[in-house]
């Protein structure tokens, strides 16, 4: 998988999935206890199981394109990103496929600071997870 260089001081730099998906927001992410360090971590015992048997991070087609994005990828998009992209957007509210297009069309560093406006506590000022309707920081209720 190719690591996607961008500004240093973003929040969410080097850790958006080859899928579309942005790690930072992942309460596996965000957990205190043994968190998980993204798909882009070498230490794979940190990562959930499902996340290190991902048939889209292991995609051979993957690793032939350029970008390292699902966007660039011949079978775009693949029967498991539409599953993967209809789960979160039904239970999450996010789209996989729309990061994907937005990245594509716009860059990944305005996608970068985009997330960092969306993903981000207006109370507290910390990160959001996509996984839960408040902040696990200060616990305010979010709207997605």
């Amino acid at each position: 998988m190719k690591v996607v260089k961008t500004s240093p001081h973003m929040k969410y730099n080097n850790l958006i999935a080859a899928c579309g998906m942005n790690c930072g927001l992942c309460i596996g992410y965000l957990r205190e206890k043994k968190p998980c360090g993204g798909c882009f971590s070498k230490v794979d015992e940190n990562k959930p199981k499902y996340c290190r048997s991902c048939s889209i991070v292991n995609c051979e087609l993957l690793a032939k394109t350029e970008s390292g994005f699902c966007y660039d990828c011949e079978k775009y998009p693949c029967t498991r990103l539409k599953q993967l992209d209809k789960r979160y957007r039904t239970k999450y509210g996010m789209s996989m496929i729309e990061n994907l297009n937005f990245i594509k069309n716009n860059g990944i560093e305005k996608f970068l600071l985009n997330e960092e406006t969306r993903w981000t506590c207006r109370k507290c000022g910390k990160g959001l997870s996509v996984h839960r309707d408040f902040c696990l920081n200060c616990g305010e209720k979010i709207e997605k």
